[in-house]
């Protein structure tokens, strides 16, 4: 009997106690619904090509799904220097598209469909799809045309030398020469170029929205970097996080991480890019050279 009022004693509340319960069940429950509706995440102003990018990944999305080689003719081409758009539109993922990126990179070629798979890790089911129009080169696909007897040999007049041009130093005429750059593309090329003060490697390239592989690749024969630009450099250990800001490569985020990197381990080297919050560790070579230590 004890025990039960007791227990009956623990449950009898002044009514400013419940008063207080109640409200705290209310606060709970607000906080809960806000919580679960509310994104407290910062919010990302998009660059125009991050706009461009999206909206052409909604096209690929729709025409993937709506199956692209029912509703777009493809003509056969060398799977070596596939667009990233091709190759999402047939049903390749990102870290395929990469892998055959670097791939190429080593300056190797798939010489077959089986190799090409081995390389990208393409599934059977897709690979069923390419493989088809897939189109290799003849001294590939047949060896024995590369061979020919004496009487069949042409003199064919010798090619005119291409002059290699400074990246650097290109008109918008020299980059349309270029087959697969127009007007648009070379617009910019140049743009990025201003926004640099300057290319110092040919693999900034490929940071140019519109860029294919294989433009890049022919990029790569007719032009190059004779010269490091005249860029003015960034001075590491004495810009401000809003002067660090204005650099191409570097955003707030990342620009207030070098400056608390610096007031705590003092002068920044190059060697300790890579121990920096949220620097981009595949492109410090190339920002090492617009950087002052």
């Amino acid at each position: 009997m004890e025990s039960t009022t007791f227990i009956k004693s623990l449950f009898n509340f002044s009514k400013d106690q419940r008063t207080g319960v109640l409200v705290l069940f209310f606060v709970i429950i607000v906080f809960q619904v806000v919580y679960c509706f509310v994104d407290f995440n910062e919010p990302h102003s998009l660059t125009v090509e991050e706009k461009q990018w999206i909206a052409m990944q909604k096209d690929l999305i729709s025409t993937k799904d709506s199956g692209y080689t029912s509703h777009y003719k493809v003509y056969p081409f060398n799977p070596n220097f596939i667009s990233d758009e091709k190759a999402y539109r047939f049903g390749m993922t990102l870290n395929q598209i990469q892998r055959l990126r670097d791939f190429r990179k080593q300056g190797k070629f798939a010489n077959s469909a089986k190799e090409f798979q081995r390389v990208t890790g393409v599934s059977d089911s897709v690979l069923k799809v390419m493989a088809p129009r897939f189109k290799f080169p003849d001294w590939v696909t047949n060896p024995s045309t590369s061979t020919y007897s004496k009487s069949n040999w042409k003199e064919f007049p010798k090619k005119q030398a291409i002059a290699i041009l400074d990246i650097n130093q290109a008109t918008k005429e020299d980059l349309m020469k270029v087959v697969g750059i127009g007007d648009a593309i070379s617009d910019r090329i140049l743009k990025q170029k201003e926004l640099l003060g300057g290319f110092v490697s040919m693999d900034q390239m490929t940071e140019i929205w519109g860029l294919s592989p294989e433009v890049i690749y022919d990029l790569n024969k007719y032009f190059v970097i004779k010269s490091n630009p005249n860029t003015k450099k960034i001075n590491i250990n004495s810009a401000s996080i809003k002067e660090l800001g204005q650099f191409y490569y570097f955003r707030y985020p990342l620009s207030k991480n070098i400056v608390t990197y610096r007031s705590m381990n003092g002068v920044i080297k190059i060697e300790d890019l890579s121990n920096i919050k949220g620097f981009p560790l595949d492109k410090i070579k190339i920002i090492a050279l617009y950087l002052e230590f």
